[in-house]
């Protein structure tokens, strides 16, 4: 009975293990059977293949040196077959020549003998790991058709992803915080893809990219001759958004007496344009995101308590990506999905050693950054696997970013800010317009933060 029930539990994974040496093709399927993986054993790497072609597996354990097929020529063919296999190479001569050119073809690491079954056990665990990360985000990426797609299984966006699909279908209105970068307008697209507005419009307004003037004219629209050069009307992101989802991004940098207006045309539903006397009617969610203390705000008066309360009927919080390090490897994967089409590289994988590089970086950009720096690296990638050599230079030498850097240093956040502004100057050669690309932000917004840390 007990055999049974062994036989009818669900396999760990499938792996398939090459060797032509019979002792050792046997020590490897029973040392793998063992920790509850599914099998299949082949002293002939033709055979293999051709058992690949009619059923796939998660990762191949296969030796290099055989006769008829080395291991190098096994895995390129195999990843011919199936290019998302993980591919484990064994061999007794190891070389550092030998270990580039096996990872520049796409294995997973290179194995030398004699190791233990510890170590085995130990890198077929991460072989798998990695290929399930993989197919999850590009799981995720294509789920729903063009729904907006929170990736992370984190304790805290595990939460937030729930309180999305809570009250995405109601209409409150909701206030999403957090750092620049952490994807506060991919939560605000998701909470209107998942209402009961998705067919109507998503107005997104960046509230500190306009002075004044701008803002109201912007936001509210004018009528024909309003002021000089107004040839004719034109109805505001408050009109256009009718019938779905406003979205105020950076509103902690509304100026205050645009902040009364919009109090004004919350409370009573109706919008006049600039030069206008008749009210306009609006039907909309309004969804708040800002990167600023909001709190601190009010303490200061720069923010009206009453809008904020007005604003804050849900508060969403996002964490920053250094909160959140078991996301990165899901991420990471679900941007090499996401970018392979635009950087025409058909790279699919992230090697063990910049994985880690990945997963050790602060990232004062947050989920942003990590989309950069993964969409540089594919830009690097000369194989089909990221390499730490694919990587920034600096990812892993600057203490700056380092989240091994005392505590202590990482509590001034506008520090960190600080420091990552001139960071990103230096990396685009003084060109703020690149500067503001790389940091995900307009001309203006970089110009108010520069002015505000003595960078200009």
């Amino acid at each position: 009975m007990n055999g049974s029930r062994e036989r009818d539990a669900l396999p760990k994974g499938r792996v398939m293990v090459v060797d032509d040496e019979t002792v050792a093709l046997k020590n490897l399927r029973r040392i793998l059977e063992k920790e509850g993986y599914e099998v299949s054993a082949f002293s002939r790497p033709l055979r293999a293949l051709k058992r690949l072609k009619e059923r796939n597996c998660d990762v191949i354990v296969s030796d290099v040196k055989m006769p008829d097929l080395d291991g190098l020529r096994l895995l390129d063919r195999a990843k011919g077959v199936a290019p998302d296999v993980e591919v484990i190479l064994v061999t007794g001569y190891a070389s550092l020549d030998g270990a580039v050119e096996a990872t520049k073809q796409g294995a997973f690491h290179y194995l030398a003998k004699p190791f233990t079954p510890d170590r085995l056990r130990e890198e077929v665990e991460k072989a798998l790991s990695r290929k399930r990360s993989r197919e999850a985000a590009e799981h995720r990426s294509g789920e729903a058709g063009s729904l907006p797609v929170l990736i992370g299984e984190s304790p805290g966006m595990t939460r937030m992803a729930e309180l999305v699909r809570q009250i995405a279908p109601t209409d409150c209105n909701v206030l999403i915080t957090g750092e620049s970068g952490t994807g506060k307008e991919l939560v605000a697209r998701s909470l209107h893809a998942r209402s009961l507005r998705s067919k109507g419009p998503f107005v997104a307004f960046n509230c500190g990219a306009f002075g004044e003037e701008l803002i109201a004219n912007e936001l509210f629209g004018h009528e024909k001759e309003a002021f000089t050069g107004a040839v004719g009307r034109k109805p505001g992101r408050l009109e256009t958004a009718n019938g779905g989802t406003l979205l105020l991004d950076e509103v902690g940098d509304m100026p205050p007496s645009m902040q009364l207006g919009l109090l004004r045309v919350l409370q009573e539903r109706e919008v006049v344009r600039v030069g206008g006397t008749r009210p306009v009617a609006l039907d909309i969610r309004v969804v708040a995101a800002t990167a600023r203390d909001l709190k601190a705000a009010l303490r200061d008066g720069a923010f009206r308590q009453d809008l904020y309360f007005r604003l804050n009927v849900v508060n969403i919080h996002l964490p920053r990506l250094s909160e959140r390090r078991e996301d990165i490897p899901l991420l990471a994967y679900h941007f090499l999905s996401k970018l392979r089409g635009r950087v025409k590289k058909d790279v699919r994988g992230i090697s063990p050693e910049a994985l880690e590089i990945l997963r050790g970086y602060a990232y004062p950009g947050n989920v942003r950054e990590l989309e950069n720096i993964v969409e540089r690296a594919m830009v690097m990638c000369r194989g089909r696997t990221l390499q730490p050599r694919d990587l920034p230079g600096d990812l892993s030498s600057l203490e700056l970013y380092s989240h091994r850097r005392p505590r202590e240093a990482l509590l001034n956040l506008d520090e960190l800010e600080r420091d990552y502004i001139r960071h990103v100057l230096r990396l685009a050669g003084g060109v703020r317009t690149e500067a503001a690309r790389i940091l995900g932000i307009d001309r203006a917004s970089l110009w108010r933060k520069m002015k505000r840390h003595g960078l200009e």
